[in-house]
């Protein structure tokens, strides 16, 4: 599985090299009706026609209600919810062969007046406008991208759809893009598939453009959940032509949502004819997309302002006079970065899992981070042992983009997994990065435990077993495991004001890491009085874990590796003392 992180350095590097394909999830954002909203309003309709009933769009909310229509339409011989078959027998229950009822039906939900565009769907339409995507394809019959590209740039986006199909294959062979496909047609329009006789196979000169397209771009796949089995088909028909996704298939789901089997078989057969292909967990289509667009270089400013509609402006509000408030302390030391590294060029491509592995190989004596370019700290001749391709190891300046944290996540987490090695050297301490941030935990198996002390004379024990706990067995974990906890502290680096922060959040690990959900009960016990007076302590303990003895009005210099070039070993200069600020008496 690829992580939205990892995605955002691989499309943020050519983000050119890639088409989308969208769902109802990416127009649901803009407040229009999901599938699922579509198929309880027909299965609404269908049980009030039949029980004359009087039922609304919101009574459908309530569980309640929709176990009531559910049951009386399975008893009728209905499908069950969730299966694919719902929507279409709905459909053709409803308005039967009647193109112009199903259209009118649409038109009516799917109306522009019922359109707020989201941020994430302003991004995807400077995506278009600017050359940046060059090719979506959509399930939608909706104007959402369409208004997107004109309220971003002013321009106008023409949609190839089931009239006027023709040309499409044509359109992608020619490079006339950007090219926007309504694979399903378009509720302007009369021609629209929603019927099972309709979905049962794509239009061919619309398929015939996607697969074009898939064999010159990547694939991502956003708001989709692949219910539609013409459209499956479609897409695996592309893993059986010449040069199937190029630059990889990238599926995004929500996290923590189902997956269902026809994208896992999808993607394992992309896997099985040498595609890079992965599901990526998203927080939502909206984050996903503004990730994208922050990490992105060369932004147009203008463009940037229509597609954020917020920016930041200096103010300048007086201070209040001394005397008269409370001093309230802040979980952040102030924190030089280094401003330089290594940029490594390899004979053939390295992926993620290269790096990652080679990290492991070297016992975290390589760090490393890529966008358009791989970047590395740890010695040049550890970076030559392990990899025989590399062509060149130079330095890297990384000053520039230092200085705006927020819009280069890949750099954050790079600089975060280096201080994170830094503070551990010589401690009782081990280090974890990954997607949800970077940690120093108590190490339970150091056999020199004393600089916990000053940690452990605040919450006792630092380690331990999480009794009668265990992890739970699947398809990928055949046996039972114990679960442990240890003190930890989660570490992240921000930049406010044009200072640089290194952030303290005390909290509690877990291991295994995917027993975390089990051990809720845990955690709140053990960190449910950890507020004011009790939290300063623990945080002053932590900082004298970190700083041991280390005179607090002096600059604290911490680096990754022991000696080395400034290109090799990064090096962090902390202020020890933590930040304040002055709540106000009421």
């Amino acid at each position: 599985m690829t992580d939205q992180y990892e995605l955002t350095s691989i499309f943020c590097a050519k983000p050119q090299q890639f088409a989308w394909f969208i769902g109802a999830g990416t127009s649901a954002v803009a407040g229009l009706p999901t599938a699922w909203d579509i198929i309880w309003d027909l299965k609404r309709r269908q049980y009030c026609r039949e029980e004359n009933q009087e039922i609304s769009r919101q009574d459908v909310q309530l569980r309640a209600i929709r176990t009531r229509i559910q049951s009386y339409l399975e008893s009728k011989g209905f499908p069950p919810e969730g299966d694919p078959t719902e929507y279409t027998t709905y459909f053709e229950n409803i308005f039967g062969e009647d193109k112009e009822r199903q259209r009118q039906y649409l038109m009516g939900i799917l109306s522009e007046d019922k359109v707020t565009l989201s941020v994430g769907n302003r991004v995807l339409g400077a995506l278009l406008a600017t050359g940046r995507a060059r090719a979506v394809f959509t399930t939608n019959f909706d104007s959402v991208v369409e208004r997107a590209v004109a309220e971003v740039s002013g321009k106008s986006l023409s949609a190839y759809h089931l009239e006027g199909a023709a040309s499409a294959n044509s359109a992608v062979s020619n490079e006339e893009f950007p090219f926007y496909c309504k694979l399903h047609g378009d509720f302007r329009h009369d021609s629209i598939k929603n019927l099972r006789s309709d979905l049962a196979s794509q239009n061919d000169d619309l398929s015939k453009a996607l697969l074009n397209a898939a064999n010159r771009f990547g694939l991502i796949v956003s708001g989709y959940s692949g219910r539609d089995a013409s459209v499956m088909s479609l897409l695996h028909s592309a893993l059986a032509t010449p040069n199937p996704f190029p630059h990889g298939l990238y599926w995004t789901g929500m996290k923590n949502a189902p997956v269902l089997p026809a994208v896992d078989r999808l993607l394992e057969e992309a896997a099985r004819v040498g595609v890079k292909a992965s599901f990526v967990e998203v927080d939502t289509f909206d984050a996903l997309m503004l990730r994208l667009w922050r990490n992105m270089d060369g932004k147009e400013p203008e463009m940037s302002a229509k597609v954020q509609k917020t920016h930041r402006a200096s103010v300048n509000i007086p201070l209040p006079a001394a005397g008269g408030g409370q001093i309230v302390r802040m979980n952040a030391l102030p924190i030089s970065l280094p401003m330089e590294c290594q940029a490594v060029e390899f004979k053939g491509l390295k992926e993620w899992q290269d790096l990652r592995s080679a990290a492991s190989a070297n016992e975290g004596r390589l760090i490393f981070t890529k966008s358009d370019t791989t970047l590395c700290w740890g010695e040049e001749a550890l970076i030559r042992s392990h990899f025989p391709d590399v062509v060149s190891v130079s330095p890297h300046d990384i000053s520039s983009k230092i200085a705006d944290l927020s819009n280069h996540l890949y750099l954050k987490q790079f600089l975060e997994e280096a201080v994170c090695r830094a503070l551990a050297r010589r401690r009782p301490l081990l280090t974890r990065t990954n997607k949800s941030g970077s940690n120093l935990i108590a190490d339970a198996h150091s056999a020199d435990q004393s600089a916990l002390a000053p940690l452990q004379s605040v919450v006792g024990r630092t380690t331990g077993q999480i009794a009668g706990l265990f992890t739970l067995v699947d398809e990928e974990n055949s046996e039972l495991e114990k679960v442990f906890w240890a003190e930890s502290v989660r570490v992240s680096i921000q930049t406010i004001d044009g200072r640089n922060w290194l952030l303290l959040d005390p909290d509690i690990w877990v291991w295994p890491t995917r027993a975390r959900p089990l051990a809720a009960g845990f955690l709140d016990k053990r960190r449910g009085d950890r507020y004011n007076k009790l939290y300063n302590d623990i945080l002053d303990g932590w900082l004298s874990v970190l700083l041991g003895d280390h005179d607090r009005k002096a600059a604290f210099t911490v680096a990754a590796y022991e000696g080395g070039t400034t290109l090799e070993t990064p090096v962090f200069i902390l202020q020890p003392r933590t930040a304040y600020t002055r709540r106000l008496a009421s």
